[in-house]
């Protein structure tokens, strides 16, 4: 009963808002999946027929209600080689493993440690592809007549203004029927989606990539389909995650990695290339009110649609009004806040926030601004890590004996604080070190350790080592050094010690 209810949930819960959210986001799908094919070097029926076939499987399969999947650009930039070395077939068997390489991502349940990306790599993150989006529709902008930047504004002010009248219908889909009608009406002379590219005429066939199965072919494949694969989870998880935050609402990350690679597994049997997450039209469909599975589904149905039955009536809307919905979506989607707050914000918090999103900004390749963000995140969590260890001194009336007492987490980034923090002159005759507060990570932490016994150690002090856990204890007798039998004195761990 629990899962119908979840099924309705998911489904049927607001049939109504679904359905016009999609109906925006196969709109506005069409250019985009005409330009990224162009990007990738291949028919504009390849990026099509992957948006629809991503957008179907994705509704049933993915762990996300209300994300789009279907062809993007990331993924497009990194297809550009292999197909212009090798051909269209050698792009679907990758995009085939792609999806292979994803599944096992998520059955390996990889998916979850998404969540190790900190909210300033997350902010990075947003903010490059805000910036992105708006620059994708310069070339649409640059050169044109005036009337393009008039019907731009007059897209503008339908999508912003109808909201404060009416939340009824999505004011971008409003802006898109009404300017429309007033360029064919008027037979204004711009740019519209026909210009983009021929769209196909008749449905995706069933079609196995026609590559030798050979060892060859494999390692021409396979780099490709390994970074594919990143690029899309990546952009996937952390465009999943945005939505969860938008929406309040959780997600199964396991459940979208494995959803991903069915989804690319069958856009390369049907003549599609390996697509993934979208944040500017999964953007478009939460704002325009949707929360179901069915907004995703009917996006990829209607989208099929438009190309095939309405393609007459679609190649005319003109590209002003669709540029508009993506600076409104530019616009909504960047955090204005982080750009606000970098006064008030910790140093490191922002230097990895603006490194990301300028790296991602200038190299247009997500995985590189990501994973910059990620270590330089680690790099600064370690360094203040780093400074909690302390060793304080307990003072002492007998001749000859030194007792510290240590604190915080003893890793490889804490481990020279730890040694130097020990004072190694004089000739003491016993040194009590209480580390009961102390949790020992790694093998470099009980070097550290073994370095502070051997040092008092060669002076001819005895040394003890009381209060260590378990943990800490377990690691010491596996690799420390300083407890072997031929040396003359050794740690004494004491678990039971005041």
């Amino acid at each position: 009963m629990s899962l119908i209810i979840s099924a309705r949930q998911q489904w049927l819960a607001n049939p109504r808002r679904d359905l016009l959210a999609g109906t925006v986001v196969a709109l506005a799908l069409i250019p985009e999946a005409i330009a990224f094919s162009i990007i990738a070097g291949v028919d504009p029926a390849v990026g099509l027929y992957a948006s629809f076939i991503i957008a179907v499987t994705i509704s049933i399969v993915g762990g996300r209600p209300a994300m789009i999947s279907a062809a993007t650009g990331a993924m497009a930039l990194v297809m550009v080689t292999l197909v212009r070395d090798h051909g269209l077939e050698y792009l679907f068997a990758a995009s085939l493993l792609t999806g292979v390489f994803q599944i096992i991502v998520g059955l390996l349940k990889l998916g979850r440690y998404i969540r190790f990306v900190s909210r300033s790599v997350m902010t990075g993150f947003v903010n490059s592809l805000a910036i992105l989006i708006f620059l994708a529709q310069m070339p649409e902008l640059i050169g044109a007549n005036w009337q393009t930047f008039a019907l731009v504004a007059a897209s503008l002010a339908i999508i912003y203004g109808v909201p404060r009248i009416t939340k009824a219908i999505p004011s971008p889909l409003i802006a898109i029927v009404v300017i429309s009608a007033f360029v064919i009406w008027s037979g204004l002379d711009v740019r519209t989606v026909g210009d983009m590219g021929q769209m196909p005429s008749t449905l995706p066939m069933f079609h196995l990539p026609a590559v030798p199965l050979t060892w060859e072919t494999f390692t021409i494949i396979a780099p490709v389909a390994a970074t594919l694969a990143f690029v899309g989870l990546l952009e996937s998880l952390l465009t999943a995650n945005l939505l969860d935050d938008i929406t309040d609402t959780p997600s199964d990350k396991d459940r979208e990695t494995r959803g991903q690679g069915i989804a690319n597994i069958a856009a390369s049997l049907f003549g599609g290339m390996a697509g993934c997450a979208m944040i500017g039209q999964s953007i478009i469909n939460v704002t325009s009110g949707a929360r179901g599975r069915l907004s995703t589904l009917w996006a990829g149905l209607f989208l099929l649609f438009l190309i095939l039955v309405l393609q007459d009536w679609v190649a005319r809307i003109p590209m002003a009004a669709l540029v508009a919905v993506m600076i409104m979506v530019s616009v909504g989607t960047f955090d204005w806040k982080s750009v606000l707050s970098l006064r008030s914000t910790p140093v490191q918090s922002s230097i990895v926030m603006l490194a990301t999103t300028i790296t991602v900004v200038v190299t247009h390749d997500l995985s590189k601004g990501v994973v910059l963000g990620v270590i330089l995140s680690a790099i600064f969590f370690m360094r203040k890590l780093g400074k909690t260890i302390v060793v304080q001194d307990i003072e002492t009336a007998e001749p000859g004996v030194l007792r510290y007492r240590v604190s915080g987490q003893l890793f490889f980034g804490s481990a020279d604080v730890f040694a130097a923090s020990f004072e190694h002159h004089g000739q003491p005759t016993r040194v009590e070190i209480d580390m009961t507060d102390v949790h020992l990570w790694d093998l470099t932490a009980v070097v550290a350790v073994d370095k502070v016994v051997f040092r008092y150690r060669r002076q001819g002090a005895e040394v003890r080592v009381i209060g260590m856990n378990e943990a800490g204890q377990s690691l010491i007798q596996r690799v420390g050094k300083h407890d072997k039998a031929h040396l003359p004195v050794g740690i004494v761990p004491d678990l039971n010690a005041p």
